[in-house]
C-alpha cells in the first residue's frame, strides 16, 4: 500500500456535478480532502480491521480506533419512521450535540433521506479535525423473513439485494430513489463515503427463520464470492449472509472504496451455549460470524452484537455467568457475558452496536444489578449506560454504540401494546409506560413538560394561558381550588387546599371517572354508594401509600393475563362491575413459561407501576426527578398522571379501555371526559364514614367534566436528559483496554 491524501479524481463525476450547478461542487471537493490510503489494487481505505482492532488511517499511518457511538433513529414525535420527518437543520443540530457528548460514530439502521448525508458531509467539512463517522445499516426484509421463514426465497433475496444497491448509492451520493411508502426517497448527491466507518448489514435474525432456512437448504451451506466466503463450518443461513455481505462489498467497490464489513447479530443467535436459558427458542440456533471470512477485502470484517443486560433471561438464570465480579465486587452477568463472547471471537474485532436502558415509567424485563428494561430515572439511565460502556471497553471490545440518540414515540413494547389502541395513533402521544419509547439521551418531551413543574408552586399554573387549563367548580370541603390541564403525555392536577397538606396526618384522594361502570362503593368510601363508578383511585400520602390503583373489574392486566391467558389467579367476584376493590396497577415483565416451550416452569412475573413518587419535575432544579409524579408545599398540591394509568388507550382520539371484551382483545370506547372526585381522609378519626358523608353531598354525575379536543398534530420540545452529561463524562474518560496493548 502507499499513502495518499486525495481520492482519485473522477472527471466524469466532476462533469456531472458541474452540470448540476456550481453550488454542488463542495460535496465533491470535501470528499476528496479526506485522508485515506490507496491499496495495491487501487481502492481507497480510511478504516480497516487488524487483529482484534479497528484502525483508522490518520497522519499517514494506521492508528487504533475505538468506537464511542450512538444509534440514531428516523422518527420524531407525531410521525412514524417511514414518514422521514427529520430535516437537515435537525440533523446538524443533533450532530453538534453528539460531537459535544464525545461520540465519534453515528449508526443508522437504514437509508435516511438525502438531508442526512448532506448534513453529515457539511458538518464534517466544518469540523475536519474531529469528524463524526458513519456506520451505515442496511435493512433486511425483516417482516417477510419472519413470516415466510426462508431466506432463500427469490423475492426476499432480490429485495435485500436492491436495498443493498440503494444503500450504497445513497451513501456515495450517486442515486435517485423513487417515492415508496415507508422508504427514503429523493436525489442523493452528497458523497458521505469518505466518512464511512463500515457497513452493518441486516437486522436481528429470527431464530425460527434461521433454523428453518438451515434445514430447507442444508446442501447450500457454502458460498465462494468475489470478496467474502464461508468456512467449512458454515450453515445455509450463514452462506446466505456471506452472499449479502459480499454483495455490499461488490457494490461499494464500484465507487473505488473499501470499508470494514459486519452483519447485525444479537444474543439470541450468538454462537455460545446458554444452558441456563429457560426458553428453548432463545438458544436454539446460532449465526456465527467466524464462519464467514474476507477473502479479498483489505478493509476487513468484524463481529457485532446487540447486547442488553436484561434479555434474554439467561442473564439472570445461567450459573455459567455468575462467576465474574465488577469493580464494586458484585456478581456481574453482563461483564461475564462480554468476556465469554470476546474469548470466542479470537483475532477479530467485536463491537457492541446496541446497549443501554430506557428512562421510562414502565418496564418490560428484569435484569441483574437493577439493570432493568425501564423503571429508571434519567440519572439512573445515565449511570447504567456509562457502566455498561466502561465494561465494553474493559473487556477489549472495538467499541460500543448506545441505544439511542432520541426518544421515539411510535415505538411499542410487548407488555403495553395491547393497551394502545388504535395502534396507528401511537405516535401522537407519549406513553411513558412503554419503555421502548424512552431509550433516548435526547428527550422528546410533551408540550407542558418544563412549563407545569410539579414543585408545589402554583405560579406556573397562573401563567398558563386560559385556554390550556380548566378550573373545576367542585365545592368539595377542604378544597379551595382544583385545576386541570393535559398534554401529549400526562393529565395535570393542581389543588389548593384550605390548609397545609400534611401526609403524616391525612391522605389526599382523587377518584377518577372516565366511562360508565366502575366502583360505586369501596372501603375507601365508607358506607356511601356513589351514583357513578370510579375507574381509578389516586392516593397521596406517605411515600409507601402514594399510588394510583385501578378498579378490579377494569384492570386490563388481570383481565388479559388472568382471564384470557390463565397465567394469574382470578377472583370472579373482583371481575364483576362495582366489585368495590381497587388493585395496584401492574405490568407483566415475564410471561408464564412451561415445557415444552421452556426447560422448566416459570410463573408470570409482574411489577407495580402505579406508585407515585414525590419530587420535582423542574429540569432546572438540582433535585429534578424525571419519574416524579407529585409535590406539595403548604396548601398547594400538584400531580401529573400518565394517560395509560387512567385507562386511556389513545388520548388523542379520546379513547379509553372499555369494560367489555372477551379473550385476548379488550374493547375500547370513547370518553366524554374526566370527572374528578377529591376528598381528604384524616388519619386521626379513622372513620371513612365522615369523609363519605361529605362525598355524598356531591353526586359524581353532577361533577364537571374535564374535556379536550382530539388532536392530529403534536406539540413537543427536545432537551438533553440527565443521562447525556453522565455518558458524556464516561465517553471522555474511557481508556479502552484494546488501545493499551
Amino acid at each position: 500500500m502507499k499513502p495518499r491524501k486525495n481520492s482519485r479524481v473522477r472527471w466524469a463525476s466532476l462533469t456531472l456535478v458541474m452540470v448540476a450547478g456550481i453550488s454542488c461542487l463542495w460535496w465533491f471537493w470535501d470528499s476528496s480532502r479526506v485522508e485515506s490510503m490507496e491499496t495495491a489494487s487501487g481502492y481507497q481505505m480510511k478504516f480497516r480491521t487488524a487483529g482484534d482492532r479497528i484502525e483508522m488511517y490518520q497522519d499517514q499511518k494506521w492508528q487504533p480506533f475505538f468506537v464511542k457511538g450512538v444509534n440514531l433513529g428516523a422518527s420524531l414525535p407525531g410521525h412514524y419512521p417511514g414518514e422521514l420527518p427529520i430535516t437537515k437543520e435537525d440533523y446538524l443540530r443533533w450532530f453538534a450535540m453528539i460531537d459535544e457528548m464525545g461520540a465519534n460514530v453515528i449508526r443508522v439502521y437504514t437509508i435516511h433521506p438525502p438531508a442526512f448525508y448532506e448534513a453529515l458531509v457539511e458538518y464534517n467539512r466544518k469540523n475536519a479535525g474531529s469528524p463524526l463517522y458513519l456506520l451505515q445499516g442496511i435493512w433486511s426484509p425483516e417482516e417477510q423473513l419472519i413470516e415466510k421463514k426462508d431466506a432463500y426465497l427469490p423475492e426476499i433475496r432480490e429485495e435485500f439485494r436492491q436495498e443493498i444497491r440503494d444503500a450504497v448509492g445513497a451513501v456515495y451520493g450517486d442515486i435517485t430513489l423513487p417515492e415508496k411508502s415507508g422508504k427514503a426517497s429523493g436525489t442523493y448527491r452528497a458523497n458521505a463515503g469518505p466518512y464511512l466507518l463500515g457497513w452493518h448489514t441486516g437486522t436481528e435474525w429470527d431464530p425460527v427463520m434461521v433454523e428453518n432456512t438451515n434445514k430447507r437448504h442444508a446442501k447450500a451451506a457454502s458460498y465462494l464470492g468475489t470478496h467474502f466466503q464461508t468456512t467449512a463450518k458454515a450453515t445455509a443461513f450463514e452462506a446466505w449472509l456471506a452472499e449479502m455481505v459480499d454483495t455490499v462489498a461488490q457494490e461499494e467497490g464500484k465507487h473505488g472504496w473499501q470499508h470494514p464489513m459486519t452483519f447485525t447479530n444479537w444474543v439470541t443467535t450468538d454462537p455460545l451455549s446458554h444452558p441456563g436459558e429457560p426458553i428453548y427458542q432463545e438458544d436454539m440456533v446460532s449465526v456465527d460470524p467466524t464462519h464467514i471470512r474476507a477473502a479479498s477485502w483489505d478493509a476487513g470484517y468484524f463481529a457485532s452484537y446487540h447486547v442488553y443486560p436484561y434479555y434474554p433471561d439467561f442473564f439472570r438464570f445461567d450459573p455459567a455467568l455468575q462467576q465474574v465480579k465488577n469493580d464494586e465486587g458484585e456478581i456481574d452477568t453482563y461483564k461475564s457475558y462480554l468476556r465469554q463472547l470476546k474469548a470466542y471471537h479470537k483475532d477479530m474485532p467485536i463491537m457492541v452496536t446496541e446497549y443501554g436502558v430506557p428512562a421510562s415509567w414502565g418496564m418490560a424485563h428484569l435484569g441483574n444489578l437493577g439493570r432493568d428494561q425501564g423503571g429508571h430515572t434519567e440519572k439512573e439511565q445515565g449511570e447504567i449506560d456509562a457502566a455498561l460502556m466502561r465494561e465494553i471497553a474493559e473487556e477489549g471490545y472495538a467499541g460500543g454504540i448506545v441505544f439511542a440518540w432520541q426518544d421515539e414515540w411510535f415505538k411499542k413494547t410487548w407488555n403495553t401494546m395491547r393497551f394502545e389502541l388504535p395502534e396507528d395513533r401511537r405516535s401522537l402521544w407519549i406513553n411513558v409506560l412503554t419503555n421502548e419509547s424512552l431509550f433516548g439521551l435526547l428527550g422528546m418531551y410533551p408540550n407542558k413538560d418544563g412549563v407545569l413543574n410539579m414543585d408545589g408552586d402554583r405560579s406556573d399554573w397562573d401563567n398558563l394561558p386560559a385556554e390550556e387549563k380548566k378550573r373545576l367548580d367542585l365545592g368539595v370541603p377542604g378544597f379551595q381550588e382544583v385545576w386541570m390541564a393535559h398534554d401529549e403525555g400526562y393529565v395535570y392536577i393542581m389543588a389548593q387546599l384550605d390548609h397545609a397538606f400534611d401526609p403524616q396526618k391525612e391522605k389526599l384522594n382523587f377518584g377518577v371517572d372516565t366511562t360508565p361502570g366502575g366502583n360505586r362503593h369501596a372501603s375507601e368510601l365508607g358506607k356511601v354508594t356513589l351514583d357513578e363508578g370510579l375507574e381509578t383511585l389516586v392516593t397521596l400520602g406517605k411515600d409507601e401509600e402514594s399510588e394510583i390503583r385501578i378498579a378490579a373489574g377494569y384492570d386490563p392486566h388481570t383481565r388479559l393475563y388472568g382471564k384470557a391467558y390463565g397465567m394469574l389467579p382470578v377472583k370472579e367476584e373482583e371481575l364483576r362491575d362495582d366489585s368495590g376493590v381497587f388493585k395496584p396497577w401492574k405490568l407483566a415483565v415475564g410471561l408464564e413459561m412451561e415445557p415444552p416451550d421452556s426447560k422448566e416452569y416459570h410463573p408470570l412475573e409482574e411489577v407495580a407501576v402505579g406508585k407515585l413518587a414525590r419530587g420535582t419535575t423542574d429540569p432546572a432544579s438540582a433535585d429534578y426527578d424525571s419519574l416524579a409524579a407529585w409535590q406539595a408545599k403548604g396548601n398547594i398540591v400538584e400531580l401529573r398522571l400518565p394517560w395509560m394509568l387512567l385507562g386511556f388507550t389513545d388520548p388523542s382520539s379520546l379513547t379509553v379501555m372499555g369494560y367489555a371484551g372477551e379473550g385476548k382483545t379488550l374493547q375500547t370506547v370513547k370518553t366524554q371526559g374526566i370527572r374528578l372526585l377529591p376528598w381528604i381522609a384524616q388519619r386521626a378519626d379513622g372513620k371513612p364514614e365522615s369523609l363519605a358523608q361529605a362525598i355524598s353531598l356531591y353526586p359524581v354525575t353532577k361533577l364537571p367534566r374535564y374535556t379536550w379536543q382530539p388532536w392530529e398534530e403534536v406539540r413537543y420540545h427536545e432537551r438533553k436528559k440527565q443521562s447525556y452529561a453522565i455518558l458524556q463524562k464516561a465517553y471522555r474518560e474511557i481508556r479502552p483496554a484494546l488501545l493499551q496493548k
